[in-house]
């Protein structure tokens, strides 16, 4: 989940203005937090409300993202969601856009078995992107990021994904240059992927997305969410996360830290996590 924010903040100066190398600020001053984050904590939200009992999950998940997502009508939706969001009976609408990866790193987080990540995925998925595509990149996701926490390798990650999901058979050097602004799940989340596994590191994963353009905030968010499962992430980063967040997302974000310790690469640790939900 916190690679997921990471990456989106990182991400977000580059959606409409893409840059096409790894040599960049990795955070900086216009940086902000977007949709791809408050879904991602409202995913979390709903996940920690049904505290291990998942039988009413897909309820609870609508009610955390218009919820949480009212709060929010300017951090950049796509049209039908915006709707979505505001609606008194909220149906799926058959999307296949890539809101459907970005927001699920927490079902990979949470899922005991690959079968329960992959059960999670498809629950908070369905409530609106139902598509195919939708639902088979939201599982791709989760099932990446559970596969990073539990100690796989990443031959063994690239394994899982390629061919049963999609092709990974390309280099991001090949589509760089090409590749352009795609909302789309299935043009978003291979070369999300990608970016993961050819990093070296957290940072480096998330900068790998970033440089190959398009949706920026989405890629990089998918990234990040899948590096740190698998590497962990600096507490600085994780610091400067909370510093970009409003006290409300922030307080969201702590509450899933206390009972889902974010994997760090170093000794340092918050001395106090800020607990302030409303």
């Amino acid at each position: 989940m916190i690679g997921a924010i990471i990456g989106d903040i990182v991400g977000s100066r580059y959606e409409f203005d893409n840059i096409k190398t790894k040599d960049f600020p990795f955070f900086h001053a216009i940086c902000r937090f977007t949709d791809d984050s408050v879904m991602t904590i409202a995913v979390a939200t709903a996940l920690l409300q049904c505290d291990g009992d998942y039988s009413d999950l897909s309820n609870i998940v609508v009610k955390t993202m218009q919820t949480i997502g009212r709060d929010y009508p300017y951090c950049g939706y796509g049209g039908y969601f915006r709707r979505w969001v505001t609606m008194k009976d909220p149906k799926p609408y058959n999307s296949f856009g890539n809101g459907a990866p970005m927001r699920v790193s927490a079902c990979g987080i949470v899922g005991r078995s690959i079968e329960e990540t992959i059960l999670l995925a498809r629950k908070v998925t369905e409530v609106t992107h139902n598509h195919p595509e939708g639902m088979k990149a939201a599982e791709a996701v989760a099932l990446a990021v559970f596969l990073a926490r539990t100690g796989k390798s990443k031959k063994e990650i690239h394994d899982a994904l390629n061919r049963p999901y999609y092709h990974l058979d390309f280099t991001l050097d090949e589509i760089r240059d090409s590749y352009g602004f795609d909302e789309s799940s299935q043009g978003t989340t291979p070369q999300a992927l990608t970016a993961f596994f050819e990093s070296t590191d957290f940072e480096d994963a998330v900068r790998n997305a970033v440089s190959i353009g398009g949706d920026s905030d989405t890629v990089a968010a998918i990234t990040g969410s899948i590096a740190a499962a698998y590497y962990g992430v600096p507490s600085r980063m994780i610091e400067k996360a909370y510093w970009y967040m409003d006290r409300n997302l922030g307080g969201f974000m702590s509450l899933f830290e206390q009972k889902h310790p974010f994997k760090r690469t170093d000794a340092e640790t918050l001395k106090e996590i800020p607990i302030y939900a409303k």
